[in-house]
C-alpha cells in the first residue's frame, strides 16, 4: 500500500490547472484515484460503474463485429478499458483536448493504464473532440471522412452542465445530426450525463437518431452509505 495521499501529477492546461491525486479512502479502506481541475473534482476511481456502463450499453445495441470506436473523454479510462474488452472491437481510438491526461496512461501512473495504451488497436488522439467534429476534421488524423460504428462520449457533465462553452452546440439537432454523420448505418451513439435523464435531450435525440433511450444507472456510494445515479444515452442510426 502506498502513502495514504499523493499528488501524482499537476499541470496548467487551456482549462484551468489539472491534477491527478492517489489516496486511501478510509470507509473502504482502499487506494483512489483522482482528477480535480481546479478546486473541482472531474472523476474519481470511486464512482466507475456508469463510465463501465457507457461502453458496455452502447456496444449492446450493435451487431456482431467486427467495430470500429471512439471514445471522447479519456479520463482514468474506464469507458475505453471496457470497449477494449468487448472482442468485437477491432480499432480504438480515443480523444483527448489534455495532453497531461494522455501522459498519465503512457507513464503508467494509474492502475490498469498498460491495459489501454499498451493494446495495439489503441490510438490515442491529442485533440478537441467537439472542435474535431464541428470543423470535419475527423476523429482519424489518417483519415479524415472515417466513420465508426460507435462514438462514445463522456467530457461534460451533462448536456446543459459542460466544462467549456463551446462544447454546448454537440447537443442541438445540428450537432448530434453532424456526429450522427460520423456513424456507419446502424451505427450507435452513447454519452454518458451525472443528471437524471433529461426529456428536452431525449427530444432532440430522438430527432436525430432512429432509436434513443435514457440509462439510469445506479451503484452504490460509500462516501454515503446510499447509492448514487448517472444516467447513459445510447442512441442508434438507421440500419
Amino acid at each position: 500500500m502506498h502513502s495514504r495521499f499523493a499528488e501524482l501529477d499537476w499541470a496548467r492546461t487551456r482549462i484551468g490547472e489539472i491534477s491527478l491525486r492517489r489516496r486511501l479512502e478510509p470507509t473502504t479502506n482502499t487506494e483512489v484515484y483522482e482528477v480535480k481541475l481546479g478546486d473541482e473534482y472531474l472523476m474519481s476511481s470511486l464512482f466507475t460503474v456508469a463510465e463501465q456502463e457507457l461502453a458496455r450499453l452502447t456496444l449492446a445495441a450493435l451487431p456482431n463485429g467486427p467495430l470500429d470506436v471512439v471514445v471522447g473523454g479519456l479520463g482514468l479510462g474506464y469507458t475505453a478499458r471496457t470497449a477494449l474488452a468487448d472482442d468485437r472491437v477491432r480499432y480504438l481510438i480515443v480523444v483527448e483536448a489534455l495532453a497531461p491526461v494522455i501522459d498519465w496512461h503512457r507513464r503508467e501512473l494509474l492502475p490498469q493504464a498498460r491495459t489501454l495504451a499498451g493494446d495495439p488497436r489503441t490510438t490515442l488522439v491529442e485533440g478537441d473532440f467537439f472542435a474535431l467534429l464541428r470543423d470535419g476534421t475527423g476523429f482519424d488524423p489518417a483519415a479524415p471522412d472515417r466513420r465508426f460504428d460507435a462514438i462514445l462520449v463522456d467530457i461534460d457533465h451533462s448536456p446543459v452542465h459542460v466544462l467549456d462553452p463551446t462544447h454546448a452546440d454537440l447537443y442541438t439537432t445540428t450537432g448530434l445530426r453532424r456526429l450522427g454523420s460520423r456513424l456507419h448505418p446502424g451505427g450507435a451513439f452513447g454519452l454518458w450525463s451525472d443528471d437524471a435523464p433529461d426529456e428536452a435531450f431525449l427530444t432532440i435525440l430522438r430527432q436525430c437518431f432512429v432509436t434513443a433511450t435514457a440509462h439510469v444507472v445506479t451503484f452504490a456510494n460509500p462516501l454515503t452509505g446510499g447509492s448514487s445515479a448517472n444516467t447513459v444515452y445510447v442512441a442508434t442510426t438507421a440500419g
